[in-house]
C-alpha cells in the first residue's frame, strides 16, 4: 500500500488518524449510517481521545459498559450509541480472532483481487453488501489499493467520478457535491416508488 492522505472530515487530526490507522478507517465506514457521513469519519478520533487509542485487541477486550459511555460521551459518537458501540466491539473481535488485529489485511493479505477483499470486507459484523463495495472503493479510489477487478467489485462506487460516496471525498467542495448527489438519488428513488405503487381502490391513489 502506498502512502495517502485522506480529507474525508472537517478535522485535520480526525483526517490524519484515519490515514495513518487503517482500524480508524475501518470503523468509520462501519460508523456512516443514519449520521452525517463527516461526523461517522470523526468518530475514530473521538474514540482515541476517549479510550486512549484505535486498536482491535484494545476494543474488543474493553469493559463493554466502560466503551459505550465513552461512545456517549457529548458529543457523541453516533445518534445510535449502543447498537454501534456494540458493533464497533464486534468488528473489532472479529479482526482479532480472523485477521490477528489488522484490518490492513483484509486487502494486503495474499495480494488479493478486488471480488476477493469484497467477499472479505461482507463477512464483517455491520458490513453489507453496500457499505463493503463503498469501502472497497475508497481503498482503490484513495488508498493506493490495485488489486485486479476492484472496480467492478465496487459496482458503481467503483465508477470514476461517480460522486455518489465517501469514496469521492476529497475535499469540502466534494463533501457538498457527494451529499447532494445522495439526496437527488433518494429522492428519484423515492419518487420512482411511489410512482410504481399500485392504486388504492377507486382508482389512482
Amino acid at each position: 500500500m502506498t502512502s495517502f492522505e485522506l480529507h474525508l472530515t472537517d478535522d485535520p487530526d480526525a483526517d490524519r488518524l484515519l490515514s495513518e490507522n487503517p482500524l480508524a478507517l475501518l470503523i468509520g465506514m462501519l460508523l456512516d449510517q443514519q449520521i452525517a457521513m463527516e461526523t461517522a469519519f470523526v468518530g475514530p478520533k473521538k474514540l482515541q481521545d476517549r479510550i486512549g487509542s484505535v486498536d482491535s485487541e484494545a476494543i474488543a477486550d474493553y469493559n463493554p459498559d466502560e466503551f459505550l459511555a465513552a461512545f456517549k460521551e457529548t458529543p457523541a459518537v453516533h445518534r445510535f450509541p449502543g447498537s454501534m458501540a456494540e458493533r464497533v466491539q464486534k468488528l473489532c473481535r472479529a479482526l482479532v480472532d480472523d485477521w490477528d488485529g489488522e484490518a490492513s489485511a483484509l486487502w494486503t493479505d495474499g495480494d488479493p483481487t478486488g471480488p476477493e477483499v469484497l467477499k472479505r470486507l461482507k463477512k464483517l459484523p455491520g458490513f453489507g453488501d453496500q457499505k463493503a463495495k463503498i469501502f472497497l472503493a475508497l481503498l482503490g479510489k484513495q488508498c493506493g489499493f490495485t488489486g485486479e477487478g476492484w472496480e467492478q467489485a465496487a459496482g458503481d462506487y467503483g465508477a470514476p467520478d461517480a460522486m455518489r460516496s465517501v469514496a469521492d471525498i476529497v475535499s469540502p467542495e466534494t463533501l457538498l457535491e457527494v451529499r447532494e448527489n445522495k439526496r437527488a438519488l433518494k429522492a428519484a428513488a423515492k419518487q420512482e416508488k411511489q410512482a410504481s405503487a399500485p392504486s388504492g381502490p377507486g382508482g389512482s391513489s
